[in-house]
C-alpha cells in the first residue's frame, strides 16, 4: 500500500511541475498558451493503479469477512442454522419457518405424519425442531412428498404381497437405468452398472409387468441372487440423512409416492419391519423385510 501512495505522490508532483512550467513559460510568450493538461497516457495509468487499489482492498474485506466467520461451513442438522453466542462461538439453533427460501412450484411440498401440508421440507424440518420436547415434534416426520392426500388403509392381503412387488419393481428400476444409461448420461456408477449387468445379461430374468403373486414368488426363489443387489442398491439410495446403515421416517419417504407399487401399503410394511420398534429401519431388518439371507447381507455392496 505504501509502494502504491508514493508512485500517486510522485505522478502527482510530476503533473504538477508540468502545469506549473508550462504555466511559467507561457508568462514570457506573446501569446497566450492554454495550460497544459494531463496526458491520455497519465489518466489511463492513475485510473488503473485506483481501480486496482479498489479492487485488492473489496478482495481483502471479503476475505477477512469470511474469515472471521466462524458460521462458514459449520454443520447443523436438518431445521437448525449456525449462530454465533456471545463468545463468538457457533452453534445450532433451531430455525424459524418464516426463513426458509420460498418454494419455487408445488413439487417443493411436502406432507408431514401430521397430515399438514407444508410448502418445502425446510418448513417442516423448522417446524419439527421449534416442536422440539413436545408430543407433537416427537411424532412429526415427512411422510411424503407433494402435498397430503388421502391414503387408503392397507389391507392385510395388500400387506403380503408389498415385499413381493417392492423386490421387483427395484430390480426393473436398475434396469430401467441401465438400459437409459447405454444411450444417455449415467445416472449410475461403473461399479453400479457391473452389478446391473449381470441381470440384464440373464436369460433367466423375469421382465417387467404385472404378474401374479404366485409367479413373483416363484421367481423370487428361482432367482434369488437376482434380488439381492437391488435391495442393497435402495436401501444405500435412501440412507442419506444421515447415512449411518439405518433409515428413519423421513428417509424413508421417497417410497410414499405414487411411483412405488402399492404405496398405501409403505408406511404400514416399514412400522412391522422395524422389529425392536426404535422408529428407524436397520440395515439387517430392511434385507430381513425383502427375504435377504443373513449371509447374504454385505455392507460392501452398499453404494
Amino acid at each position: 500500500m505504501r509502494a502504491r501512495c508514493v508512485f500517486l505522490c510522485l505522478l502527482a508532483a510530476t503533473f504538477a511541475l508540468s502545469v506549473s512550467g508550462n504555466a511559467l513559460k507561457g508568462s514570457f510568450s506573446k501569446g497566450k498558451e492554454p495550460a497544459a493538461e494531463m496526458t491520455e497516457d497519465q489518466e489511463k495509468m492513475l485510473n488503473g493503479k485506483e481501480e486496482m487499489e479498489d479492487a485488492e482492498e473489496e478482495a481483502d474485506t471479503e476475505e477477512e469477512l469470511t474469515e472471521e466467520d466462524p458460521c462458514t461451513d459449520f454443520p447443523c442438522k436438518r431445521g437448525k442454522t449456525c449462530k454465533l453466542d456471545g463468545d463468538n462461538k457457533p452453534g445450532c439453533v433451531c430455525q424459524q419457518a418464516s426463513e426458509c427460501p420460498p418454494s419455487m412450484n408445488d413439487f417443493d411440498r411436502v406432507c408431514g405424519t401430521d397430515n399438514q401440508t407444508y410448502e418445502s421440507s425446510c418448513q417442516l424440518f423448522a417446524t419439527k425442531c421449534n416442536l422440539e420436547g413436545t408430543k407433537r415434534g416427537h411424532r412429526l416426520h415427512l411422510d411424503y412428498t407433494g402435498a397430503c392426500k388421502l391414503i387408503p388403509p392397507c389391507l392385510d392381503t395388500e400387506l403380503v404381497q408389498f415385499p413381493l412387488r417392492m423386490r421387483d419393481w427395484l430390480k426393473n428400476v436398475l434396469l430401467q437405468l441401465y438400459e437409459h444409461d447405454s444411450s444417455t448420461s449415467s445416472f449410475l456408477t461403473p461399479k453400479q452398472r457391473l452389478k446391473v449387468k449381470k441381470i440384464f445379461e440373464s436369460d433367466r430374468r423375469l421382465h417387467a409387468g404385472n404378474h401374479s403373486v404366485e409367479l413373483l414368488a416363484q421367481d423370487f426363489e428361482k432367482n434369488y441372487n437376482m434380488y439381492i443387489y437391488p435391495v442393497h442398491w435402495q436401501f444405500a439410495q435412501l440412507d442419506q440423512h444421515p447415512s449411518d446403515r439405518s433409515l428413519s421416517h423421513s428417509e424413508l419417504a421417497p417410497l410414499r409416492v405414487p411411483l412405488v407399487p402399492m404405496e398405501h401399503c409403505t408406511s404400514r410394511f416399514f412400522q412391522e419391519c422395524d422389529a425392536d420398534k426404535d422408529k428407524q429401519v436397520s440395515f439387517q431388518e430392511w434385507t430381513a423385510c425383502f427375504g435377504i439371507k443373513d449371509e447374504d447381507m454385505d455392507v460392501n455392496q452398499l453404494f
